[in-house]
């Protein structure tokens, strides 16, 4: 393994991973996406236009608050709109590189590991573009769920718990990691009191938006409303429902993917708990991985950028099991980016049903990998 002899090596690898992020991203960063001028781009004057955070007290959006609270630091800044809200999705992109360099650097506490395991991450086609042209912000979430994955496994549950809650305020989808935090909680590695802090946290970043005059209702119902905004079975997401074309009882099959997909998870979380299962750093990262990609796969409803969390933790769990999983980046990618190219491009360069393969594919070898994992004598990290 080649050591890094000195903290400056470290600096100018991780100022290089930086450079090169910010580098790649600047080409991208002129394209404006249908959802930023149909909805970013209007949030943005609307809150300009009405005093910037005092604009908060009115009903103009269906993200909660604290994404717009960013918005309203922007309109203060002398920076141009489109360029100020990318600006958000790349600083939350450094710091997903950020979390996913700590996570591998648990396994491979010297070397150049982690900082190739960070640069692939910030480099991956979904992430590069889902926020610099996209003009997205999932990168936020994300950074935040990958951070809950780390603090959890460094034994530090209650900041796992706040960056839990950190991730909710920002973005209904870490949701897929919350089977995950419920192990955690059952076998005991977080206190339950710990779910507290969760809905605490989003309670907490409400507040400053309540202070200006905002509908308490409307903001404790804004995943409900986003939740049922959606009919269709799959908005192009490489799931399970690319299979079905279904003309009538979409409503029935909703239900029946939702009821489902519930159980399948249930049984994941039982199959845990009733074996004791010894929690592990690398199986911590296999169960948080496996959740990131099971639930939106059997979820309806679902976008394309719902897989945002499993892209990242893809990468991560193939740095943690290197001979046997290194294809599930590459799996997840493949299916995750190619989805993306209907809305961005006008065209799908793939048809949905290889991806939505693709994905199965990963999900099936990651859970493989979980059950191998378990019948193995316990290492500290794994492959």
């Amino acid at each position: 393994m080649i050591r890094i002899a000195r903290p400056g090596q470290a600096f100018l690898v991780a100022a290089a991973i930086v450079s090169l992020t910010l580098a790649v991203r600047l080409v991208l960063v002129d394209f404006q996406s249908m959802d930023y001028r149909a909805f970013v781009a209007q949030w943005y004057d609307f809150i300009k236009a009405n005093g910037g955070f005092s604009a908060l007290r009115y009903e103009f959006a269906n993200y909660n608050v604290p994404y717009l609270y960013l918005l309203a630091m922007l309109t203060y800044l002398p920076v141009p709109t489109l360029l100020g809200v990318k600006a958000i999705s790349i600083l939350f992109d450094l710091l997903l590189a950020f979390y996913t360099y700590k996570l591998v650097a648990l396994k491979y506490p010297r070397g150049w590991v982690p900082f190739l395991a960070a640069v692939t991450v910030s480099l991956l086609p979904t992430v590069v573009t889902n926020g610099a042209m996209w003009g997205q912000c999932d990168s936020i979430y994300a950074a935040f769920g990958v951070g809950a994955v780390y603090y959890a496994v460094r034994s530090r549950p209650w900041l796992a718990c706040v960056f839990f809650g950190l991730a909710l305020a920002f973005k209904l989808q870490i949701v897929f990691l919350f089977p995950l935090l419920l192990i955690l909680v059952l076998l005991r590695k977080v206190p339950w009191p710990g779910l507290l802090v969760v809905p605490g946290v989003v309670l907490l970043l409400d507040g400053p938006a309540l202070l200006v005059g905002a509908n308490p209702v409307q903001l404790l119902s804004v995943y409900v409303d986003q939740a049922g905004e959606y009919t269709r079975l799959t908005l192009n997401a490489p799931n399970i429902y690319q299979f079905l074309t279904v003309t009538n009882s979409a409503d029935l099959i909703r239900n029946a993917g939702v009821l489902f997909t519930g159980t399948l998870v249930l049984v994941v979380i039982l199959g845990v708990v009733a074996s004791r299962m010894t929690l592990t750093i690398p199986r911590v990262v296999l169960l948080a991985t496996i959740f990131a990609i099971l639930v939106p796969f059997f979820l309806p409803a679902m976008h394309e950028r719902y897989f945002y969390l499993a892209d990242a933790l893809s990468v991560i769990v193939a740095f943690y099991f290197p001979r046997r999983l290194w294809p599930v980046p590459l799996l997840v990618q493949f299916a995750s980016f190619f989805s993306y190219t209907p809305f961005l491009f006008g065209r799908a360069g793939v048809d949905l049903k290889w991806l939505a393969l693709a994905m199965l594919a990963a999900l099936v070898l990651v859970t493989r990998e979980l059950v191998l994992e378990t019948r193995r004598p316990l290492t500290p990290t794994g492959d």
